[in-house]
């Protein structure tokens, strides 16, 4: 069984209901950024057509993930807001204070003895907290996020650049500070300005010698370093289909090079296939019974122009 599966079974409960009333709100279809981003606005903020790149919005995400570097700050930070547990599922994962310089078992038992110290504290804010530990060795943070947290229709935070590889498998995943992950572990919703949106319809499939990486890296040669900053890259159309999740990832990753605040995928059979394949049958079950509106509407993407590319 999936970790936090009852957390998921609650968010598509609520998903569909919440959708509709933001569709009927602004009376048009809606994207998959879109339905994500409203299906976790926060209570105190009403359905409503907020300006993208002006207005500041509340959200409740669903998750945490952080790694050994930026964890530190965020642990020492919720420590003191005199909480008993967090109030979201959370992760730290130790890979960033691995160098990499002499091979695998060496650089490890170099890390685990120059941050000794750090690991031992993560570990136990972790254990006290109730969050999930995943020590030095156990793989790197995306992937492991990848593997075992995302879910389709999720919104997730991270204290990582990186945090946009969960978009693969169907997240509103972001990056941020420490102070940002520590508010929403502490329970309090997390600012965001409403982010713009840019629709990049992928047709054919891959061949050859073609990769994902392929993808993201003509989209950064057309879009330059800076042409995501404030937006949120949504890919459609067949070309998105027909990658692997792994595949979708490594674009989504690769999306903070354009200074993107995310990317992401509708969920489509090869999320559903990894799902399974990463022991997640139960995730891919619920997310098949909403599959509509794990995806853009229709309409979107049939006329991108009208909605996408803003």
């Amino acid at each position: 069984m999936a970790f936090d599966i009852e957390m998921i079974k609650q968010v598509y409960a609520k998903m569909p209901a919440r959708i509709e009333e933001a569709r009927k709100t602004l009376g048009r279809p809606l994207t998959l950024a879109e339905k994500i981003l409203y299906s976790h606005l926060d209570a105190s903020f009403a359905v409503k057509n907020y300006e993208r790149g002006k207005a500041y919005v509340d959200f409740n995400p669903d998750r945490v993930a952080m790694q050994d570097a930026t964890a530190q700050m965020a642990l020492l930070q919720f420590m003191q807001a005199g909480r008993p547990k967090v109030a979201v599922p959370s992760s730290v994962h130790c890979d960033h204070l691995i160098q990499a310089k002499a091979g695998a078992k060496a650089d490890l038992d170099r890390a685990k003895t120059e941050s000794e110290e750090v690991f031992n504290f993560l570990a136990s804010v972790s254990n006290k907290y109730g969050i999930g530990f995943w020590k030095p060795g156990a793989g790197i943070i995306h992937q492991i996020v990848l593997e075992n947290y995302a879910f389709p229709g999720g919104m997730m935070i991270g204290t990582d650049s990186h945090t946009v590889n969960a978009g693969g498998l169907g997240m509103i995943a972001i990056g941020v500070g420490g102070a940002d992950a520590c508010d929403v572990m502490a329970g309090l919703p997390w600012e965001l300005k409403m982010p713009k949106l840019i629709g990049i319809k992928l047709t054919g499939k891959l061949n050859g010698w073609a990769s994902a990486k392929d993808v993201i890296l003509k989209v950064a040669g057309i879009l330059t370093v800076k042409g995501g900053t404030d937006k949120v890259v949504e890919y459609f159309g067949d070309g998105a289909i027909s990658l692997s999740c792994t595949g979708k990832g490594t674009i989504c990753n690769m999306g903070a090079e354009i200074g993107a605040t995310t990317s992401t995928f509708g969920y489509d059979d090869s999320m559903s296939r990894y799902l399974k394949a990463t022991g997640r049958a139960d995730v891919a079950a619920l997310a098949d019974g909403i599959k509509q509106h794990l995806t853009g509407d229709a309409e979107v993407y049939a006329d991108p122009k009208n909605i996408l590319m803003k």
